[in-house]
Protein backbone atom coordinates (compact mmCIF):
# COMPACT_ATOMS: atom_id res chain seq x y z
CA UNK A 1 0.00 0.00 0.00
CA UNK A 2 1.41 3.62 -1.06
CA UNK A 3 1.55 6.29 1.48
CA UNK A 4 0.35 9.67 -0.05
CA UNK A 5 0.36 12.99 1.66
CA UNK A 6 -1.10 13.23 5.02
CA UNK A 7 -5.27 14.41 5.18
CA UNK A 8 -3.95 16.56 7.31
CA UNK A 9 -1.25 18.03 5.24
CA UNK A 10 -4.28 18.03 2.03
CA UNK A 11 -6.08 20.22 3.93
CA UNK A 12 -3.74 22.01 5.49
CA UNK A 13 -2.11 22.98 1.61
CA UNK A 14 -5.89 23.15 0.26
CA UNK A 15 -6.78 26.07 2.48
CA UNK A 16 -3.23 27.99 2.59
CA UNK A 17 -2.75 27.49 -1.11
CA UNK A 18 -5.22 29.93 -2.04
CA UNK A 19 -5.09 32.32 0.40
CA UNK A 20 -1.23 32.76 -0.20
CA UNK A 21 -2.58 33.34 -4.06
CA UNK A 22 -5.16 36.05 -2.62
CA UNK A 23 -1.91 37.59 -0.29
CA UNK A 24 0.58 37.50 -3.78
CA UNK A 25 -2.07 39.05 -5.73
CA UNK A 26 -2.87 41.50 -3.04
CA UNK A 27 0.74 42.31 -2.18
CA UNK A 28 1.36 42.84 -6.25
CA UNK A 29 -1.50 45.01 -5.93
CA UNK A 30 -0.48 47.35 -3.09
CA UNK A 31 3.26 47.25 -4.53
CA UNK A 32 1.97 48.76 -8.01
CA UNK A 33 -0.21 51.10 -6.19
CA UNK A 34 2.39 52.61 -3.95
CA UNK A 35 4.55 53.34 -7.25
CA UNK A 36 2.13 54.77 -8.84
CA UNK A 37 1.06 57.53 -5.98
CA UNK A 38 5.17 57.70 -5.54
CA UNK A 39 5.00 58.59 -8.96
CA UNK A 40 2.25 60.70 -9.22
CA UNK A 41 3.37 62.95 -5.78
CA UNK A 42 7.08 62.94 -6.52
CA UNK A 43 6.24 64.70 -9.92
CA UNK A 44 3.93 67.16 -7.99
CA UNK A 45 6.67 67.46 -5.82
CA UNK A 46 9.48 68.10 -8.77
CA UNK A 47 7.02 70.84 -10.17
CA UNK A 48 5.92 72.56 -7.35
CA UNK A 49 9.72 72.96 -6.82
CA UNK A 50 10.01 74.08 -9.95
CA UNK A 51 7.46 76.71 -9.72
CA UNK A 52 8.99 77.91 -6.83
CA UNK A 53 12.59 78.11 -8.18
CA UNK A 54 11.11 80.03 -11.16
CA UNK A 55 9.35 82.21 -9.13
CA UNK A 56 12.71 83.74 -6.57
CA UNK A 57 14.92 83.79 -9.89
CA UNK A 58 12.41 86.06 -11.56
CA UNK A 59 12.27 88.17 -8.01
CA UNK A 60 16.03 87.73 -7.52
CA UNK A 61 17.69 87.54 -10.97
CA UNK A 62 19.02 84.02 -9.53
CA UNK A 63 21.52 85.22 -7.00
CA UNK A 64 19.30 83.52 -3.93
CA UNK A 65 16.53 81.54 -3.19
CA UNK A 66 13.93 82.13 -0.70
CA UNK A 67 14.06 79.89 2.58
CA UNK A 68 10.45 78.58 1.47
CA UNK A 69 12.33 77.17 -1.76
CA UNK A 70 15.97 75.94 -0.34
CA UNK A 71 13.28 73.70 2.06
CA UNK A 72 11.99 72.28 -1.17
CA UNK A 73 15.46 71.76 -2.20
CA UNK A 74 16.79 69.67 0.43
CA UNK A 75 13.93 67.95 1.47
CA UNK A 76 11.00 67.46 -1.38
CA UNK A 77 9.35 64.07 -0.19
CA UNK A 78 12.11 63.03 1.80
CA UNK A 79 15.31 63.31 -0.97
CA UNK A 80 17.18 66.06 -2.04
CA UNK A 81 16.13 67.78 -5.22
CA UNK A 82 18.31 69.12 -7.42
CA UNK A 83 18.05 72.28 -10.15
CA UNK A 84 19.54 73.98 -13.62
CA UNK A 85 18.40 77.59 -14.88
CA UNK A 86 19.20 78.81 -17.92
CA UNK A 87 18.16 81.59 -20.42
CA UNK A 88 16.57 81.61 -23.66
CA UNK A 89 20.19 82.28 -25.44
CA UNK A 90 21.37 78.97 -23.54
CA UNK A 91 23.39 81.37 -20.79
CA UNK A 92 23.75 79.63 -17.15
CA UNK A 93 21.39 81.55 -14.64
CA UNK A 94 21.88 79.53 -11.31
CA UNK A 95 21.49 75.78 -9.81
CA UNK A 96 23.85 72.91 -10.60
CA UNK A 97 26.55 73.60 -13.96
CA UNK A 98 24.97 70.58 -16.29
CA UNK A 99 21.26 69.06 -15.89
CA UNK A 100 20.37 65.31 -16.68
CA UNK A 101 20.52 64.71 -20.41
CA UNK A 102 16.88 63.89 -21.86
CA UNK A 103 16.77 60.48 -23.48
CA UNK A 104 14.80 61.43 -26.38
CA UNK A 105 15.26 65.18 -27.68
CA UNK A 106 12.53 67.45 -26.33
CA UNK A 107 10.27 69.25 -28.93
CA UNK A 108 10.65 72.87 -28.93
CA UNK A 109 7.38 74.24 -27.85
CA UNK A 110 7.16 71.82 -24.94
CA UNK A 111 6.78 73.77 -21.94
CA UNK A 112 6.44 70.68 -19.52
CA UNK A 113 8.42 67.51 -19.66
CA UNK A 114 9.22 64.66 -17.38
CA UNK A 115 11.57 62.26 -18.20
CA UNK A 116 14.31 59.45 -16.52
CA UNK A 117 17.88 60.00 -16.65
CA UNK A 118 21.09 58.52 -15.51
CA UNK A 119 23.02 61.74 -13.54
CA UNK A 120 26.29 61.30 -12.21
CA UNK A 121 26.15 57.43 -12.58
CA UNK A 122 22.75 57.22 -10.76
CA UNK A 123 19.15 56.87 -11.89
CA UNK A 124 16.83 60.29 -11.61
CA UNK A 125 13.65 60.86 -12.23
CA UNK A 126 13.80 64.98 -13.56
CA UNK A 127 11.46 67.61 -15.33
CA UNK A 128 12.11 70.00 -17.60
CA UNK A 129 9.81 73.34 -17.26
CA UNK A 130 10.08 76.49 -19.70
CA UNK A 131 8.27 79.37 -18.70
CA UNK A 132 8.62 83.13 -20.45
CA UNK A 133 9.66 85.63 -18.02
CA UNK A 134 12.10 88.62 -17.53
CA UNK A 135 14.77 88.31 -15.60
CA UNK A 136 17.79 91.10 -15.31
CA UNK A 137 16.36 92.75 -18.61
CA UNK A 138 16.26 89.59 -20.97
CA UNK A 139 12.98 88.23 -21.40
CA UNK A 140 11.51 85.00 -22.98
CA UNK A 141 11.33 81.41 -22.50
CA UNK A 142 13.53 80.19 -19.60
CA UNK A 143 14.32 76.96 -19.16
CA UNK A 144 14.32 75.33 -15.37
CA UNK A 145 14.96 71.36 -14.49
CA UNK A 146 14.68 70.01 -11.29
CA UNK A 147 15.69 66.19 -10.47
CA UNK A 148 15.94 63.80 -7.50
CA UNK A 149 16.88 60.51 -7.50
CA UNK A 150 14.97 57.15 -8.21
CA UNK A 151 16.28 55.36 -5.29
CA UNK A 152 14.40 58.42 -3.04
CA UNK A 153 11.30 56.73 -4.56
CA UNK A 154 12.16 53.34 -4.13
CA UNK A 155 12.69 53.55 -0.56
CA UNK A 156 9.43 55.87 -0.01
CA UNK A 157 7.56 52.51 -2.15
CA UNK A 158 9.33 50.08 0.28
CA UNK A 159 8.31 52.16 3.52
CA UNK A 160 4.66 51.83 2.25
CA UNK A 161 4.73 48.31 0.82
CA UNK A 162 6.97 46.77 3.97
CA UNK A 163 4.23 46.98 6.88
CA UNK A 164 2.03 45.48 4.47
CA UNK A 165 3.58 42.67 3.39
CA UNK A 166 4.86 42.25 6.89
CA UNK A 167 1.50 42.27 7.76
CA UNK A 168 0.33 39.81 4.78
CA UNK A 169 3.31 37.29 5.78
CA UNK A 170 2.02 37.30 9.52
CA UNK A 171 -1.46 36.75 8.51
CA UNK A 172 -0.55 34.04 6.68
CA UNK A 173 1.60 32.57 9.08
CA UNK A 174 -1.03 32.85 11.81
CA UNK A 175 -3.35 30.82 9.96
CA UNK A 176 -1.11 28.39 8.90
CA UNK A 177 -0.81 27.58 12.37
CA UNK A 178 -4.29 27.90 13.29
CA UNK A 179 -4.99 25.41 10.50
CA UNK A 180 -2.48 22.89 11.03
CA UNK A 181 -3.65 22.38 14.48
CA UNK A 182 -7.26 22.75 13.88
CA UNK A 183 -7.30 20.68 11.32
CA UNK A 184 -5.56 17.97 13.54
CA UNK A 185 -8.70 18.51 16.04
CA UNK A 186 -10.92 18.46 13.39
CA UNK A 187 -9.83 15.20 12.34
CA UNK A 188 -9.84 13.83 15.92
CA UNK A 189 -12.73 11.70 14.97
CA UNK A 190 -11.12 9.62 12.59
CA UNK A 191 -8.85 8.74 15.23
CA UNK A 192 -11.32 7.62 17.52
CA UNK A 193 -12.69 5.75 14.32
CA UNK A 194 -9.46 4.01 13.69
CA UNK A 195 -9.50 2.65 17.28
CA UNK A 196 -13.15 1.66 17.01
CA UNK A 197 -12.00 -0.42 14.03
CA UNK A 198 -8.97 -1.80 15.77
CA UNK A 199 -11.34 -3.19 18.70
CA UNK A 200 -12.76 -5.31 16.17
CA UNK A 201 -11.77 -9.02 15.53
CA UNK A 202 -12.65 -12.69 13.87
CA UNK A 203 -14.83 -12.89 16.79
CA UNK A 204 -16.23 -9.11 17.36
CA UNK A 205 -17.94 -7.94 13.74
CA UNK A 206 -20.51 -5.86 15.76
CA UNK A 207 -21.18 -2.67 13.69
CA UNK A 208 -19.87 0.79 14.76
CA UNK A 209 -22.63 3.05 16.42
CA UNK A 210 -20.39 5.62 17.85
CA UNK A 211 -21.15 9.40 16.90
CA UNK A 212 -19.19 10.12 13.38
CA UNK A 213 -18.45 13.13 11.04
CA UNK A 214 -20.71 13.85 8.57
CA UNK A 215 -18.35 13.25 5.91
CA UNK A 216 -17.38 9.61 6.91
CA UNK A 217 -21.00 8.44 7.44
CA UNK A 218 -20.73 6.97 3.92
CA UNK A 219 -17.49 4.84 4.65
CA UNK A 220 -18.86 3.85 7.62
CA UNK A 221 -21.72 3.00 6.65
CA UNK A 222 -19.88 0.75 4.31
CA UNK A 223 -17.72 -1.01 6.32
CA UNK A 224 -20.62 -1.73 8.92
CA UNK A 225 -22.45 -3.17 5.97
CA UNK A 226 -19.36 -5.36 5.52
CA UNK A 227 -18.73 -6.40 8.47
CA UNK A 228 -22.63 -7.81 8.76
CA UNK A 229 -22.32 -9.36 5.47
CA UNK A 230 -18.65 -11.39 7.15
CA UNK A 231 -20.52 -11.80 10.05
CA UNK A 232 -23.10 -13.96 8.39
CA UNK A 233 -20.75 -15.16 6.01
CA UNK A 234 -18.49 -16.82 8.48
CA UNK A 235 -22.29 -17.69 10.84
CA UNK A 236 -23.19 -19.72 7.50
CA UNK A 237 -19.75 -21.05 7.03
CA UNK A 238 -20.27 -22.47 10.74
CA UNK A 239 -23.40 -23.48 10.39
CA UNK A 240 -22.44 -25.50 7.35
CA UNK A 241 -19.78 -27.18 8.92
CA UNK A 242 -21.56 -28.37 11.47
CA UNK A 243 -25.15 -29.24 9.48
CA UNK A 244 -22.43 -31.21 7.39
CA UNK A 245 -20.46 -33.12 10.76
CA UNK A 246 -23.68 -33.78 11.94
CA UNK A 247 -25.62 -35.17 9.08
CA UNK A 248 -22.96 -36.72 7.20
CA UNK A 249 -21.66 -38.83 10.46
CA UNK A 250 -24.92 -41.43 9.93
CA UNK A 251 -24.82 -42.02 6.50
CA UNK A 252 -21.02 -42.35 6.15
CA UNK A 253 -20.88 -44.72 9.18
CA UNK A 254 -24.17 -46.74 7.32
CA UNK A 255 -21.95 -46.85 4.15
CA UNK A 256 -18.70 -48.32 6.34
CA UNK A 257 -20.74 -50.65 8.15
CA UNK A 258 -22.31 -52.18 4.36
CA UNK A 259 -19.07 -51.87 2.76
CA UNK A 260 -17.36 -54.28 5.62
CA UNK A 261 -20.58 -56.72 5.40
CA UNK A 262 -19.73 -56.67 1.59
CA UNK A 263 -16.03 -57.94 2.35
CA UNK A 264 -17.61 -60.42 4.83
CA UNK A 265 -20.23 -61.87 3.03
CA UNK A 266 -20.59 -65.63 3.02
CA UNK A 267 -21.51 -66.26 -0.81
CA UNK A 268 -22.10 -64.13 -4.04
CA UNK A 269 -25.57 -63.56 -4.01
CA UNK A 270 -24.90 -62.42 -0.61
CA UNK A 271 -22.35 -60.23 -1.22
CA UNK A 272 -24.26 -58.67 -4.59
CA UNK A 273 -27.36 -58.35 -1.91
CA UNK A 274 -25.33 -56.11 0.83
CA UNK A 275 -23.63 -54.38 -2.37
CA UNK A 276 -26.49 -53.40 -3.59
CA UNK A 277 -27.86 -51.73 -0.36
CA UNK A 278 -24.35 -50.22 -0.25
CA UNK A 279 -24.86 -48.50 -3.50
CA UNK A 280 -28.10 -46.98 -2.25
CA UNK A 281 -26.63 -46.03 0.94
CA UNK A 282 -23.74 -44.37 -0.97
CA UNK A 283 -26.28 -42.67 -3.03
CA UNK A 284 -28.46 -40.93 -0.26
CA UNK A 285 -25.15 -40.16 0.82
CA UNK A 286 -23.79 -38.07 -1.94
CA UNK A 287 -27.68 -36.51 -2.36
CA UNK A 288 -27.09 -35.34 1.08
CA UNK A 289 -23.99 -34.12 0.79
CA UNK A 290 -25.49 -32.12 -2.66
CA UNK A 291 -27.92 -31.10 -0.78
CA UNK A 292 -25.89 -29.59 1.59
CA UNK A 293 -23.83 -27.43 -0.71
CA UNK A 294 -26.95 -26.25 -2.12
CA UNK A 295 -28.18 -25.00 0.84
CA UNK A 296 -24.37 -23.13 2.13
CA UNK A 297 -24.52 -21.87 -1.57
CA UNK A 298 -28.45 -20.38 -1.26
CA UNK A 299 -27.63 -19.12 1.78
CA UNK A 300 -24.10 -17.44 1.04
CA UNK A 301 -24.04 -13.64 -0.83
CA UNK A 302 -23.54 -14.09 -4.28
CA UNK A 303 -20.54 -12.74 -5.50
CA UNK A 304 -21.17 -9.83 -8.30
CA UNK A 305 -20.72 -12.17 -11.55
CA UNK A 306 -23.15 -14.38 -10.42
CA UNK A 307 -26.39 -11.47 -9.91
CA UNK A 308 -27.54 -11.56 -13.40
CA UNK A 309 -30.60 -10.95 -15.12
CA UNK A 310 -32.56 -13.62 -16.81
CA UNK A 311 -35.78 -14.06 -17.90
CA UNK A 312 -37.12 -16.97 -15.54
CA UNK A 313 -39.68 -18.52 -18.50
CA UNK A 314 -36.81 -19.90 -20.67
CA UNK A 315 -35.18 -21.92 -17.35
CA UNK A 316 -39.20 -23.06 -16.17
CA UNK A 317 -39.67 -24.48 -19.88
CA UNK A 318 -36.21 -26.60 -19.44
CA UNK A 319 -37.26 -27.58 -15.93
CA UNK A 320 -41.24 -28.30 -17.14
CA UNK A 321 -39.51 -30.61 -19.57
CA UNK A 322 -37.34 -32.46 -17.64
CA UNK A 323 -39.76 -33.35 -15.06
CA UNK A 324 -42.19 -34.68 -17.57
CA UNK A 325 -39.90 -37.27 -18.55
CA UNK A 326 -39.12 -38.31 -14.81
CA UNK A 327 -43.08 -38.00 -13.88
CA UNK A 328 -44.05 -39.50 -16.26
CA UNK A 329 -41.71 -42.74 -15.21
CA UNK A 330 -42.84 -43.09 -11.86
CA UNK A 331 -46.19 -42.94 -13.32
CA UNK A 332 -47.54 -39.54 -12.39
CA UNK A 333 -49.20 -36.91 -14.29
CA UNK A 334 -47.53 -33.25 -14.69
CA UNK A 335 -48.95 -30.37 -15.61
CA UNK A 336 -47.12 -26.82 -16.50
CA UNK A 337 -49.28 -23.86 -16.74
CA UNK A 338 -46.65 -21.07 -18.01
CA UNK A 339 -48.13 -18.40 -19.65
CA UNK A 340 -45.77 -16.06 -22.46
CA UNK A 341 -45.13 -13.13 -19.67
CA UNK A 342 -42.16 -10.40 -20.36
CA UNK A 343 -40.62 -10.85 -17.02
CA UNK A 344 -36.73 -10.29 -15.93
CA UNK A 345 -35.71 -11.42 -12.49
CA UNK A 346 -32.07 -10.65 -11.06
CA UNK A 347 -30.00 -13.23 -9.01
CA UNK A 348 -28.39 -16.23 -9.58
CA UNK A 349 -30.85 -18.61 -12.40
CA UNK A 350 -28.38 -21.53 -11.26
CA UNK A 351 -30.14 -21.29 -8.24
CA UNK A 352 -33.52 -20.41 -9.54
CA UNK A 353 -33.63 -23.85 -10.88
CA UNK A 354 -32.26 -26.01 -8.81
CA UNK A 355 -35.03 -24.22 -6.22
CA UNK A 356 -37.75 -25.29 -8.58
CA UNK A 357 -36.27 -28.37 -9.01
CA UNK A 358 -36.31 -29.25 -5.17
CA UNK A 359 -39.89 -28.10 -4.98
CA UNK A 360 -40.71 -30.85 -7.48
CA UNK A 361 -38.26 -33.59 -6.48
CA UNK A 362 -40.42 -32.66 -3.01
CA UNK A 363 -43.48 -33.43 -4.35
CA UNK A 364 -42.62 -36.91 -6.24
CA UNK A 365 -40.37 -38.28 -2.87
CA UNK A 366 -43.01 -36.85 -0.11
CA UNK A 367 -46.51 -36.78 -2.19
CA UNK A 368 -47.38 -40.72 -1.09
CA UNK A 369 -49.04 -43.45 -2.72
CA UNK A 370 -51.70 -41.28 -3.38
CA UNK A 371 -50.25 -38.65 -5.42
CA UNK A 372 -51.06 -38.85 -9.11
CA UNK A 373 -50.47 -35.18 -10.53
CA UNK A 374 -48.01 -32.69 -10.00
CA UNK A 375 -48.54 -28.96 -11.41
CA UNK A 376 -46.12 -26.56 -12.31
CA UNK A 377 -47.57 -22.69 -12.50
CA UNK A 378 -45.96 -19.25 -13.06
CA UNK A 379 -47.35 -15.64 -13.09
CA UNK A 380 -46.76 -12.38 -12.79
CA UNK A 381 -48.67 -10.03 -10.78
CA UNK A 382 -47.90 -6.35 -10.12
CA UNK A 383 -44.06 -6.02 -9.31
CA UNK A 384 -44.28 -9.79 -8.26
CA UNK A 385 -43.01 -13.17 -10.53
CA UNK A 386 -44.33 -16.14 -8.45
CA UNK A 387 -43.89 -19.89 -9.23
CA UNK A 388 -46.01 -22.46 -7.53
CA UNK A 389 -45.49 -26.76 -7.46
CA UNK A 390 -48.82 -27.97 -6.31
CA UNK A 391 -49.61 -31.75 -6.11
CA UNK A 392 -52.55 -33.76 -4.71
CA UNK A 393 -50.42 -35.79 -2.55
CA UNK A 394 -50.83 -36.17 1.29
CA UNK A 395 -49.31 -32.69 2.21
CA UNK A 396 -48.58 -31.13 4.97
CA UNK A 397 -51.13 -29.58 7.34
CA UNK A 398 -50.73 -25.68 8.28
CA UNK A 399 -49.79 -26.54 12.40
CA UNK A 400 -46.69 -28.50 10.76
CA UNK A 401 -45.45 -25.33 8.05
CA UNK A 402 -42.51 -24.44 10.04
CA UNK A 403 -41.83 -27.23 10.80
CA UNK A 404 -41.35 -28.32 7.33
CA UNK A 405 -39.44 -24.98 6.35
CA UNK A 406 -36.45 -26.27 8.72
CA UNK A 407 -33.37 -27.23 8.22
CA UNK A 408 -33.10 -31.25 8.10
CA UNK A 409 -36.88 -31.21 9.58
CA UNK A 410 -39.34 -33.72 8.44
CA UNK A 411 -43.30 -33.92 8.76
CA UNK A 412 -43.48 -37.88 9.36
CA UNK A 413 -40.86 -40.62 8.25
CA UNK A 414 -39.25 -40.12 4.31
CA UNK A 415 -36.49 -40.71 2.73
CA UNK A 416 -35.82 -37.02 2.17
CA UNK A 417 -33.41 -35.26 3.60
CA UNK A 418 -35.27 -32.42 4.75
CA UNK A 419 -33.51 -29.60 3.06
CA UNK A 420 -35.79 -29.56 0.15
CA UNK A 421 -38.07 -26.56 1.06
CA UNK A 422 -35.12 -24.76 3.21
CA UNK A 423 -33.22 -24.58 0.30
CA UNK A 424 -35.94 -23.27 -2.09
CA UNK A 425 -36.61 -20.57 0.82
CA UNK A 426 -33.31 -19.54 0.92
CA UNK A 427 -33.10 -19.19 -2.65
CA UNK A 428 -36.32 -17.10 -2.78
CA UNK A 429 -34.76 -14.79 0.38
CA UNK A 430 -31.45 -14.49 -1.87
CA UNK A 431 -33.54 -12.51 -4.88
CA UNK A 432 -35.25 -11.23 -2.27
CA UNK A 433 -38.63 -12.74 -2.24
CA UNK A 434 -40.26 -15.55 0.17
CA UNK A 435 -41.95 -19.28 0.32
CA UNK A 436 -45.18 -19.53 0.98
CA UNK A 437 -47.23 -22.89 1.97
CA UNK A 438 -51.21 -23.59 1.42
CA UNK A 439 -53.06 -26.56 1.60
CA UNK A 440 -56.45 -25.81 -0.13
CA UNK A 441 -58.99 -29.13 -0.91
CA UNK A 442 -56.88 -31.75 -0.71
CA UNK A 443 -54.05 -29.91 -3.01
CA UNK A 444 -50.49 -29.16 -1.03
CA UNK A 445 -48.87 -25.70 -2.40
CA UNK A 446 -45.35 -24.30 -2.81
CA UNK A 447 -45.27 -20.49 -4.28
CA UNK A 448 -41.79 -18.98 -4.96
CA UNK A 449 -42.79 -14.80 -4.43
CA UNK A 450 -39.32 -12.86 -6.25
CA UNK A 451 -39.19 -9.60 -7.04
CA UNK A 452 -39.42 -8.38 -10.64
Amino acid sequence: MKNSLSLRGRLTLIILLPLILVAALVGAWAYFDAQSNAAERFDRSLLSTALAISRDTAATGGDALSEETRDLLRDTSGGAVFYHVYAPDGVFVTGYATPPVPPNPIEPDTTQTYYDAIYQGEAVRALRFSQTTTIDGIAGPFTFTVWQEISVRTGFVATRTGPVFLIIAALIGALAVIVWFGVARGLAPLTDLEEAIARRSPTDLSPIKRRIPEEVTGIVGRFNKLLDDLSRTLDAKNAFISDAAHQLRNPIAGVLSLAESVANSKTLDDMNERAADLLDAARDAGQLANNLLTLERAQAILPDENVVQFDPMDILANVAEKSAVLAGEKGISFEADLPDCDVQLTGDPVMFEQAVLNLINNAMIHGGPQLSTINLAAQKVDDRFMVSVADNGKGIATRDFDRALGRFSQVGPSAGSGLGLPIAAAVAEGFGGKIGLTTTKGVFRVTLYCPV
